[in-house]
């Protein structure tokens, strides 16, 4: 069943061409891997420093 005809879909995806500019989707694009950057490096001293405190206990 397939209910879109190729009007309807280039007509979408002309509305999509024209109100996500390229630049908005490249910003977010970085502002995720940003994030996920910052976590990464979070998590990893996280990790270090409970590796390191496992060795130095008696």
């Amino acid at each position: 069943m397939n209910t879109f005809r190729f009007p309807t879909i280039a007509a979408l995806l002309v509305l999509l061409t024209f109100s996500l500019s390229s630049c908005d989707a490249i910003a977010t694009v970085f502002k995720a891997g940003a994030w996920t950057g910052i976590v990464g490096v979070f998590l990893i001293v996280l990790l270090i420093w409970f590796v390191v405190s496992r060795f130095r206990r008696p």
